[in-house]
This record gives C-alpha cells, structure tokens and sequence, in this order.
C-alpha cells in the first residue's frame, strides 16, 4: 500500500481522519424529527469510494441510500420512492462548499393501463388490490400492475439554477430507467439477484468519453450497528471481550441491520476523470433530498392526485459522513442541519469542539469502571478541548490526504481520487488507520466498520502513540493525561467486512426476503 499521500503530515493524518464520522454508534437512520415524519425522503448513508471491481478502477462509485428500516416482505406496496422528491448527489471538486455538480434522480409511479392488473369477477372486471399478479421475472414483466421508473439529470454549477443535461442509456438513449420490483419472496421471484441484475444500465453521461453505470433498487443494509441497545444508555459494556473480562464479544447477533434490514439504494459509478474538475483530485461528496415547499392535500385523493404540490424545492434531509446528525449534532438543531448547505456548516462548530458523546459515555460509565479498576478517574471521557482535530476532519479534510483546493469549513464526505483502491480481499475494515488508504474515511466503502473507528477515536485513542508504518509515534494533538481510557478496545460488538459484500457493481448484496420465512436462521445476506 502506497503512503507517499500522507507526506510529512504522516503522523497526524493516519487516525486524525478516522474522526470524520463523528462520535456515535448509529448511521443517519431516523435521526431527526422531521425525518421521521418522511421516511421516503430519509437519508441513511452515503458510500463513496474508487470502485474495487476488477477492471473499474478508474471509476468513484457513489452508493446513496434512502429508506432505513425496510422489513423483508413488508407488502403490499412495499418501498417506492416519492415522487414528489428530488434525490441529490452533490460533488464539490475545488472545495468552497458548493456543489460543481449534482446528479438528480426523479422518480414516476405509473399503473399499468391506467388501473394495475385486473381481473373479471362476477361480470366485472376489477383493479386487484396488489402491486404484482404474478410471477415476476422479467425487466417490464407484465405481471408487475405498478411500475415505477426515474430519470438522472446532470446538473452543471447550481442545483436550481445550473446547466441541467440529461443521464441516457448507453444502449438506444432513452432518457428514462426503470426501478426493478422489491423482493417480495421467491414465490414471486425464485431469482431476486438475475432479475435485478436486468436493472443495472450502461449509461452516457454528458461529459464524460466512458460510460458509467446506474442501478436504484432494493438492498440488504450493510451497515453494521448494534443500534437497540446502543440507544438502551448503552446497554453493554463497548470494549472488546477478548481485551477486557466483560466486555461484549464480536458478534453477527450484536447486529440490528446487517442481515435483518433492507433499504433503497442510489448506486451511480462515474469516470474519475469526469468529476475532479480544477481541483487538486480531492472531490467532497453529499446526498440530499428535497420536498416542494407548498403541499395541499386533496380531500378526494386519487392515485394521481393525492395532493397539490407547489413552490420551490426544500431541503429536507441530508448526509455526508456518517453518524453526524445522527449522535453529534444536538436535538434543538437536527432539522436545521438537514436543511442547511455545508457551506454554512461553521454554526455547528459547538457540536464538534465540545462533542456530547463521550460526556454521555462518562456520565454511564465513569463510577463502573472506577470501581471495576479501583481508580479514581475524574472523567472517561477526553478533556483535550476544543477538539480542533475534529474541526480539521469534519470541515476542513486532512492535509495531505483528502483536503482539497481550496479550503472551506463544510461537512462533507471527502476522497482523493488518486489514491488506487484495495482489491476486496485485501481490504482493512479499519481503512486508513490499519494502513489501507483507500478506505474509510478517505471516502467510505460497504465494508468498512466505521462505528468501532470513530467510537475508539472518540474515546481519546489520539491521545496515545499510534503505530504509523509500525512506528509508534505521538501524534501531538493531547496527551494520555488527556484520555484515561483512550487505549481500549472500544465496540460495539457488530462487526463487518468487504468479504460479506459483492464484490462488483452495485456491491450491497440483494435484499433479504421474508418468504419462506428465514430470518432468525440466516446470518449474512450473500450475493
């Protein structure tokens, strides 16, 4: 693995950047208020990475995720995207907060013949009251009564006001993709992975001399979280059993998604070439997703008039690094976070300098572990305040790594596209500080296990030396005075790795089915 990118900053960078997702223990997965009132609309993670599939490597893949806690089976209708919405992928490529391109994905429901698939009852030939009348198999199966198909715009400067081209298909130029069927069991469909893998299109985009490839469908969750007793105050002991008598030991059981969850996945692969622009090859990455200000519900709703929409499109959620709504910013302020650009991010500085997480994990455990160890530790948690590491990594990159151009505070998924990517068996599921410096969080792919990175990080493992290329070296930033417990083995308990994912375009694995019923006996979804 080449280190020439961490420079003479070598020191700083292998594990300040391990920060960028922030304190927690949970992706964007309900995180504020207004989203759980729009679960369609719900961003949950975003993955950002060159892609590792044999042959791909000059491309980044974007994998934008919507829709968290999707029950395998959960019909009839199931998970369709609002067709209200806007679906976003932002990309600043000079670094001044501001997207230099967005690619937006709109979505159309439409029922076959007006009416869905029928059926002659008694004299009367009636809609049926399900999505599916039959096996389902095919790339415009007959037998689906409810289609849902969508469009991607490439959008040039500003996401309102910018130069809009249209995303076509590589084969004959249609401008319009379809969304495959969710899994709704074998019965339906006896081959989910050949019947969605119709749905993966070779795509032109204007631009750009290689085409690039797009899929939206359904997937199994790959982000692996111990999230019930997570948010129960914790509800276990978070360090490494094999490292600490008690602690929690590594588990697929400890997992509240992998497994168990599906959600709706965005997947976009481009040419590098096409998205690095004028900058320095380091491009930042958000997703968003935007409802009409204005909404009217009509009081004889139809299928195609369930309410009146107007005015300008309004930011409703959004996601660059994982966990940060989720657990760092605080609850007076989540839906202002999701509606903001990161442009104007610096509002949220408090949140970073002073984080809560660690003053929550001291208040839970402080007396615990003083009367386990016999110590008198004032706080467990690290006092090095401000947290001016964290600043650099949440709104500003790493220098030498993944900063880019120019250098604005923004919250932003960062990734520098010169950096060659990890074949999958070689990967670390700790990325850049286990010495892979294609992973997270010099971008973020499925297999990286950003919770027990940021949750060791937060607790103060800075503070202490780190090995860079087997040398244990002090980074500078706090001491160990700084952090009484920073040299633990923090977890939670739910592991994951580039082994349980595909290993190819769209790489999450396909979702999980609930029929026959197999949950409670299966482990990890396999491609």
């Amino acid at each position: 693995m080449k280190k020439s990118y961490l420079g003479g900053a070598s020191t700083v960078v292998a594990v300040i950047l391990a920060l960028s997702a922030g304190q927690a223990m949970a992706s964007s997965h309900r995180e504020a208020p207004g989203t759980t009132k729009m679960p369609k609309t719900d961003s949950t993670d975003l993955y950002m990475f060159r892609s590792y599939e044999p042959g791909r490597a000059a491309f980044v893949t974007f994998i934008a995720n919507y829709q968290p806690f999707q029950d395998p089976g959960s019909g009839p209708n199931y998970f369709t995207m609002d067709p209200d919405a806007i679906y976003e992928i932002h990309i600043d490529n000079d670094g001044d907060g501001k997207e230099d391109l967005t690619f937006q994905f709109k979505f159309t429901n439409t029922l076959r013949n007006g009416t869905g698939i029928t059926l002659p009852v008694g004299g009367k030939t009636l809609p049926i009251a399900l999505r599916d009348g039959g096996t389902v198999t095919q790339a415009d199966d007959p037998n689906l009564g409810e289609v849902e198909d969508y469009t991607v715009t490439l959008i040039t400067g500003d996401p309102r006001s910018g130069t809009r081209a249209a995303v076509t298909n590589a084969t004959g130029g249609a401008s319009s993709f379809r969304k495959p069927f969710d899994n709704a069991g074998q019965k339906t469909t006896a081959n989910y992975p050949a019947y969605a893998n119709q749905y993966i299109f070779n795509v032109t985009i204007p631009g750009c001399a290689t085409p690039g490839k797009v899929f939206v469908g359904q997937r199994a969750e790959a982000f692996a979280v111990n999230l019930g007793p997570t948010f129960d105050l914790i509800n276990y002991v978070p360090i490494d059993g094999t490292t600490f008598p008690g602690g929690i030991t590594q588990s697929r059981q400890n997992d509240d998604l992998v497994g168990k969850k599906n959600v709706t996945s965005i997947a976009l692969e481009v040419p590098i070439a096409c998205l690095t622009g004028a900058g320095n090859g380091v491009i930042g990455a958000w997703q968003t997703a935007s409802l009409p200000q204005a909404r009217i519900l009509n009081p004889t709703a139809t299928y195609t008039s369930e309410a009146l929409q107007g005015g300008a499109y309004t930011q409703v959620s959004r996601l660059g690094n994982p966990l940060v709504n989720e657990l760092v910013i605080g609850l007076p302020v989540k839906d202002t976070f999701n509606s903001a650009q990161p442009s104007a991010d610096a509002q949220f500085a408090d949140y970073v300098t002073n984080p809560t997480f660690p003053a929550i994990v001291d208040l839970l455990f402080r007396a615990p572990v003083n009367a386990t160890l016999g110590t008198s530790f004032a706080s467990i948690a690290p006092t090095n305040f401000p947290r001016n590491d964290l600043v650099a990594t949440f709104l500003t990159g790493i220098k030498n790594l993944n900063q880019q151009k120019t250098v604005t505070a923004s919250e932003m998924m960062r990734l520098n596209t010169a950096i060659n990517p990890t074949p999958q068996a070689s990967q670390q599921t700790y990325g850049v500080v286990a010495d892979d410096l294609a992973g997270y969080p010099n971008g973020r792919r499925p297999g990286d296990d950003t919770v027990d990175i940021t949750l060791r990080v937060a607790m103060g493992r800075l503070c202490y030396p780190v090995p860079i290329n087997g040398v244990a070296t002090d980074l500078g930033l706090c001491k160990p005075t700084d952090a009484p417990v920073g040299q633990s083995a923090f977890t939670d308990g739910a592991p994951i790795s580039a082994a349980e994912l595909q290993n190819a375009f769209p790489y999450l694995n396909p979702p999980l089915s609930n029929s026959p019923r197999t949950l409670g006996t299966s482990t990890v979804p396999h491609p």
